[in-house]
């Protein structure tokens, strides 16, 4: 692959970026797409955490359902 070197201006500026951009040049034409690399360290989980009491709950549970069950659960709701 082909490394171009950012002056440092730009370099700054594709550092604030958090989401997928476009690169114009100065009449607007498009010239790519810049995809910042993600620091997963950074990310908080957006689920809330599971209770100790809750994961012994589903444990012991005894209502257990096959891969045929919830498959066919799902497409009753599809067709909802």
């Amino acid at each position: 692959m082909t490394q171009i070197t950012l002056d440092a201006y730009v370099a700054s500026a594709l550092h604030k970026v958090h989401q997928e951009v476009e690169l114009c040049d100065p009449t607007g034409r498009v010239l790519g797409r810049f995809v910042p690399t993600i620091d997963m360290s950074q990310w908080v989980p957006v689920t809330p955490d599971i209770s100790e009491e809750e994961l012994d709950r589903r444990q012991n549970s005894n209502k257990w359902h096959t891969t045929e069950q919830v498959l066919e659960h799902l497409k009753k709701l599809e067709s909802q």
